[in-house]
């Protein structure tokens, strides 16, 4: 038995050493980041930039943001796919669709109003299809200034990110206290955001 488990476990070993090279000499890979939050004094954006900073450092990804304060994403009238002739839709909202299409995945960034996910982040989310989504990975990242770090909204990205066809990674990356956190300008202030950060691993492998 202990013979059939040390083959096992250096079987897996092996496998994942190969899954890991065969990941680092890839192409580069695109994320987009979804910002979640539109309201006055955001603390998402510092969220974002962290993020974006630190993936950008690593050389191996192409990362777009996705801001609802910044793009044209008013209060949800007409989704993508109600078009019967999608040639018809905004311009900016078909040249929208076409980078999720091409996206290797998703980083979905998010605070929490009320113990839920911001209005902004699923009224963005919801003027494409599903099938936009499909077949490709998410990472879920939340913040708050409580102790918490936005985790009750997690939660329940977890299951939106699975309806959608990216089904969420394991790993969720919780920001406790973001303004003390990180900066303005995305600059991590603690050792949580410093060592305890690994967001690709997962989306990457």
């Amino acid at each position: 038995m202990y013979r059939q488990y040390k083959s096992s476990e250096e079987a897996n070993t092996k496998s994942t050493k190969m899954a890991s090279k065969k990941a680092a000499s890839s192409p580069t890979l695109k994320y987009i980041i979804f910002l979640g939050s539109t309201r006055e004094g955001r603390l998402g954006e510092r969220v974002s930039k962290f993020v974006s900073n630190h993936l950008t450092k690593k050389g191996k990804y192409d990362i777009s943001v996705f801001d609802p304060g910044v793009m044209k994403f008013d209060m949800l009238k007409k989704p993508l796919h109600f078009y019967k002739d999608r040639s018809e839709a905004p311009e900016w909202l078909q040249e929208a669709n076409e980078q999720i299409k091409k996206a290797d995945g998703f980083l979905l960034i998010s605070c929490e109003y009320n113990h839920c996910i911001p209005p902004a982040l699923a009224n963005m989310l919801d003027h494409f299809p599903g099938s936009s989504f499909s077949w490709r990975p998410s990472a879920i990242i939340t913040y708050s200034p409580g102790i918490y770090g936005g985790m009750r909204a997690a939660m329940q990205l977890r299951a939106m990110t699975g309806e959608l066809g990216c089904i969420s990674v394991s790993n969720i990356f919780g920001v406790p206290e973001v303004h003390k956190a990180i900066d303005s300008d995305g600059v991590p202030q603690n050792d949580h955001m410093e060592k305890d950060n690994d967001i690709d691993k997962e989306l990457r492998y």
